[in-house]
């Protein structure tokens, strides 16, 4: 009975922190906008203005699942566009919206793959910078899901 109660209890918690990483895509979309005039582009734009449940995660490590999106700024495998999305469904695409994707800042090169996979880093928000994605993730590391 005591085997079968910590097998239902590794398989809740194992089956709980997948959740959580689905579920951190789910809570960074919880951003609306408003128009504000940018000096430099001469018109408004739409800035993002984040929830509360957004802004408490800034500065805060984050584990996270989803897709390496090819740019043409692709630097390196030490920086990159992650997205909730493949590419085929990515905000680049105009399959999604802005807030499925963010720049990444690797500590240590994350090999290309077409693959779903797993990373954490620390989250950081940008709503000023209209020449950037809202979402940033910095020292990043990849995770063995």
């Amino acid at each position: 009975m005591r085997s079968l109660f910590f097998i239902l209890a590794l398989f809740m918690g194992a089956s709980l922190e997948a959740q959580n990483k689905e579920d951190i895509w789910k809570q960074l979309s919880k951003v609306t906008y408003k128009k504000e005039y940018d000096a430099l582009m001469g018109f408004k734009v739409d800035k993002p203005v984040f929830g509360e449940s957004v802004r408490l995660l800034e500065n805060k490590e984050i584990v996270i699942r989803g897709y390496i999106i090819p740019t043409d700024g692709y630097k390196s495998h030490k920086e990159f566009v992650f997205s909730a999305y493949p590419f085929s469904m990515c905000f680049f695409c105009g399959g999604a919206g802005p807030e499925t994707v963010m720049e990444v800042e690797a500590i240590e090169a994350i090999k290309y793959t077409v693959e779903p996979i797993t990373i954490k880093g620390i989250l950081k928000l940008n709503d000023k910078d209209i020449n950037r994605l809202m979402f940033k993730l910095v020292q990043a590391q990849f995770v063995k899901s």
